[in-house]
């Protein structure tokens, strides 16, 4: 595991400077909109989204925002490759999954009891729209960077949030310890629908990211 400061090319994720924090907030915000765009259009219905809040947080913190290690969740998973190698997820807690796979299955939004196991449709609907949603924050990602970024089909999981979270800690914790949180609220404060993106490039992914936008 990472337990020093380990430094690849000119980034070391456990001293970003101001500027280089900045740049990732405005990329995770740009990321979050055109995710919740893409979302709108997906169920035909207005989505709006709060300003997402960003930060690099220990894998141990996300569990924390998330709700705590036990909390249920459903995760979609994606990796990307190209210039960008690494890992994407997507997780909401059961409630907000239901508010959403609820809306694209045309039924009252908060109808469907969170306790109600997923079956078959609604785990399809879960793929579609992690995949909908992550495809476009890795677009506009690879558009305002000019990297080519390739995504796998999406990984659908649905446990306790330190069970899913331990993917990317194992796969990544031997380069790096954090990861980019961008946490979105998607419809507001009524139906309380929210969204954790986590995104975890390799260490020389994040420098090449930052380098093409001369940094």
């Amino acid at each position: 595991m990472f337990t020093g400061r380990k430094q690849v090319g000119d980034l070391n994720l456990n001293d970003v400077s101001t500027v280089q924090f900045d740049v990732l907030k405005e990329l995770g915000n740009i990321g979050a909109g055109n995710a919740t765009t893409a979302l709108s259009s997906m169920i035909n219905a207005k989505v709006d989204m709060k300003v997402p809040k960003v930060d690099l947080l220990t894998f141990e913190q996300l569990h924390e925002i998330i709700g705590g290690a036990e909390t249920p969740v459903a995760g979609i998973l994606v990796t990307l490759e190209g210039d960008v190698d690494g890992m994407m997820m997507f997780i909401m807690k059961i409630n907000s999954a239901w508010e959403i796979v609820d809306t694209l299955l045309g039924r009252e939004p908060g109808s469907t009891d969170p306790s109600t196991p997923f079956d078959e449709m609604s785990t399809s609907a879960l793929k579609e729209i992690g995949n909908i949603i992550c495809g476009a924050y890795i677009s506009s990602l690879s558009q305002l960077t000019r990297l080519t970024i390739v995504q796998s089909i999406p990984y659908l999981s649905v446990d306790m949030a330190g069970a899913i979270l331990s993917v990317p800690a194992i796969e990544f914790g031997k380069v790096g310890d954090k990861a980019l949180l961008i946490e979105s609220q998607f419809f507001g404060d009524d139906e309380d629908v929210t969204g954790y993106f986590i995104l975890t490039p390799t260490p020389d992914s994040y420098s090449r990211i930052l380098s093409s936008l001369g940094l």
